[in-house]
């Protein structure tokens, strides 16, 4: 258990600090949008670019705040019948509940690294600014692999509880 614990730490500290670069992204498109409403209202000039930087910085904002709010339980569960069932049987769920999102998120990220690799390879670039759109899925991708390292953590906990009595 001690490992499971030193792991758990770690995806903790990781999180954590992935949750700051999504709080950096939220207070990007609140400034921006700030500055581009006054700046166009009041000034006649607004922010060129200003949807392009709010776009990406809605997606680092979402991407790196997901590890931290599913350590924290932030996101919604649906739970009617599972804990009414024997804690053998809930373990079991458990487990393949957190193998399947593992899975899956292992999935989502690989396919991020391999459509940044396509938009890189293919040189896509936002519509104004012209900034490079591969970093952006880059960024998405190696922001959900504190996400498997979640569910990889969950799914362990799951099937050590299934083998204990």
């Amino acid at each position: 258990m001690p490992i499971l614990e030193k792991f758990d730490r770690f995806n903790q500290k990781v999180s954590f600090w992935l949750e700051w670069v999504g709080l950096a992204g939220i207070l990007m498109m609140m400034s921006i949008t700030c500055v581009d409403v006054v700046g166009a209202k009041v000034f006649k000039l607004p922010v060129p670019g200003a949807l392009d930087i709010v776009m990406m910085s809605q997606l680092l904002s979402v991407a790196f705040a997901i590890a931290a709010s599913l350590i924290l339980g932030r996101h919604v569960e649906v739970e009617f019948f599972v804990p009414l069932l024997p804690k053998t049987l809930q373990a079991i769920i458990d487990a393949i509940v957190h193998f399947l999102c593992l899975l899956l998120f292992i999935l989502i990220c690989r396919q991020l690294f391999a459509y940044g690799y396509s938009m890189q390879t293919g040189h896509e670039v936002s519509p104004t600014l012209r900034l490079p759109l591969y970093i952006f899925a880059y960024a998405a991708a190696v922001s959900f692999i504190p996400v498997c390292l979640v569910y990889l953590h969950r799914f362990l906990l799951s099937a050590i509880r299934i083998f204990k009595k």
